[in-house]
């Protein structure tokens, strides 16, 4: 998680903060009739939180103003996990976004998007979150490869979309912890980005195949289902018998 803001300009109730993002730096305008702290800006997620405290049992309002730049598409307002009603007014730059709710207390409040650096993210789909924590960033070639597959591809078919949906419940059930541990250890992170280079040059094979039905989709899909079994689990069985008879 990067927010990175941290000191806010406080003009009466307006607070003005500095997200800085994968080397760009967007300004978040937050007017409010309560306290807010610095956001933190959650690039996995698409979200940004802040930690408000209301003062008032009734009617307390805000309106946050959001570079599109920075994330854009639906956007859900979350207060304490739970989503409440909101206005949203998109300008050619920026959302604005106008809430209103009751209670007195200490809350977070957060905001998520579908788009995030001008990147979608298909509602059939979250991001690549191995890749992604491997190669650094949502936007390199790699990750957009993957992206693009599976939403040009992929989801064009019915049996594709069952397969990335089913794929999708088995791949977050284990994801996240796996990208959060590329991030602490270097090398194990160095090691994810060699084991995905034949995994992203066999997908390559989709992307040049014309699949026009069904039938061809389960046929190149099972195709490279097939190809990777083989190099990452048939090829390094092989060659270890292969070495345990010459020893």
């Amino acid at each position: 998680m990067f927010g990175l803001g941290t000191e806010p300009r406080d003009v009466g109730f307006v607070n003005r903060y500095m997200i800085s993002v994968d080397g760009y730096s967007f300004e978040i305008t937050f007017t409010t009739n309560f306290q807010a702290s610095s956001p933190t800006f959650n690039a996995d997620d698409k979200m940004l939180r802040f930690n408000v405290e209301s003062v008032h049992e009734k009617e307390n309002v805000a309106e946050i103003i959001i570079p599109r730049d920075l994330f854009d598409g639906e956007l859900t307002i979350l207060l304490d996990g739970k989503e409440i009603a909101a206005s949203v007014n998109k300008t050619e730059r920026s959302s604005v976004i106008s809430i209103e709710f009751d209670g007195k207390g200490e809350y977070t409040l957060d905001i998520i998007a579908t788009k995030y650096l001008g990147v979608e993210l298909k509602s059939n789909g979250g991001g690549c979150l191995i890749a992604t924590a491997a190669f650094g960033s949502e936007l390199v070639p790699q990750v957009q490869q993957l992206r693009e597959l599976r939403d040009n591809t992929v989801l064009q078919t019915e049996s594709g979309t069952l397969f990335m949906t089913g794929f999708n419940h088995f791949y977050y059930s284990f994801s996240p912890a796996i990208a959060d541990y590329e991030r602490e250890n270097p090398t194990f992170k160095e090691a994810v980005k060699l084991m995905l280079t034949p995994l992203l040059t066999s997908l390559t094979l989709l992307q040049y195949a014309d699949i026009d039905s069904e039938s061809e989709m389960l046929g190149y899909g099972i195709s490279v289902i097939l190809l990777n079994i083989g190099m990452y689990f048939v090829a390094p069985a092989v060659l270890i018998m292969i070495v345990r008879k010459r020893v």
